[in-house]
């Protein structure tokens, strides 16, 4: 069962330093028979740490730390209480290619050309009503200190809610299109990063798709114009690491999406697609898959009947002290943290 083995790293870490993101975001891609990357972990929160700064040091997003911690008040988590980082992820269907952005999920992957890697960040979604097109486009323009001239519908929109914004918004870090934006062939649609980074993970945009600033930078530079562009519609993911279990990642479904199919159906026909391109046919503990249904959880959890619960695997991580200081209030504007620069 190698994947709750753990490393140390970081235990041996004596002093606090800045809050910049964890190397956390390249993945190499799973061997034949695996579809999932990365790790769980486990940290001890200080008193002065949010899970908003735990999470974006991971580059994790709000839907997802709240979901893999119930109970854990985001602002006050409390000294010496134990997060867990859901920084584990089954890949969306293929073909892996360009960047795909499963919105159900809130997070994006990007497969560069030529290489045996995966990046994945956390994005925001749009809000209620405005929802993306499923399909495929390309990245037709890099745009370096983007302005935004703000639609009618959105300025009213917001009137209506009592908090009005400017018809123009210029370049700069209070801009709500960030400070990069790569553009898509969807009519007005972007991936860039915000002004409002503590919104990565939540329902905010209206069709844009929002990244923390310091991930649009990384994009920004790896991303070229005419990269493949593709958003599914993926609210439950199945796959396996190849230790012989089978997993089950959960996520809401999204009312603007209609489905004929019940959550419960769509879950069994996701287990059944991908057991179909398997020659394992484990055993499911399908009262496992119910309780995912109905109550969704980020991180990817076994469903077969000879795997441990996720909180078994959960309660055998060690806690690694979290000594990384919080990214403040300076923090919440579209320039990334510690000033880099917009950069081709």
């Amino acid at each position: 069962m190698r994947r709750w083995r753990y490393s140390g790293l970081g235990l041996a870490v004596l002093v606090t330093v800045l809050a910049l993101p964890a190397a956390a975001a390249e993945f190499p891609l799973p061997p034949p028979g695996s579809n999932m990357v990365g790790k769980l972990r486990v940290v001890t929160a200080r008193q002065q740490d949010t899970l908003l700064d735990i999470a974006r040091h991971y580059d994790i997003g709000y839907n997802e730390i709240r979901a893999a911690n119930p109970g854990v008040d985001p602002w006050l988590p409390g000294a010496g209480t134990r997060v867990l980082i859901p920084s584990e992820y089954i890949l969306p269907p293929k073909p892996w290619v360009g960047i795909v952005i499963d919105i159900p999920a809130r997070r994006l992957y990007y497969f560069p050309p030529e290489q045996k890697v995966v990046y994945t960040y956390p994005v925001g979604i749009f809000r209620p009503k405005w929802p993306d097109p499923l399909g495929s486009t390309r990245i037709i323009a890099k745009v370096k200190n983007p302005s935004w001239t703000v639609p009618k519908n959105i300025q009213e929109e917001h009137a209506k809610a009592g908090e009005p914004i400017p018809a123009y918004f210029p370049p700069g870090p209070d801009n709500p299109m960030g400070e990069l934006a790569l553009e898509t062939g969807w009519l007005q649609i972007y991936i860039h990063g915000t002004n409002k980074p503590w919104g990565v993970g939540m329902r905010v945009s209206h069709g844009c798709f929002h990244v923390y600033p310091e991930n649009e930078v990384q994009l920004f530079k790896m991303v070229r114009v005419g990269t493949p562009v593709r958003s599914i519609d993926a609210p439950y993911l199945v796959g396996s690491d190849g230790d012989g279990h089978l997993y089950l990642q959960s996520f809401q479904p999204l009312p603007e999406y209609k489905d004929p199919n019940s959550p419960q159906q769509r879950a069994v026909d996701a287990i059944t697609r991908y057991l179909a391109g398997t020659q394992t046919k484990p055993i499911i503990n399908w009262q496992r898959v119910i309780d995912l249904v109905h109550q969704p959880n980020t991180v990817p959890t076994p469903i077969d009947v000879q795997a441990p619960s996720l909180e078994q695997i959960v309660q055998s991580l060690p806690a690694e002290p979290y000594r990384y200081a919080p990214y403040g209030a300076d923090a919440n504007q579209a320039t990334p943290p510690g000033g880099e620069a917009p950069s081709t």
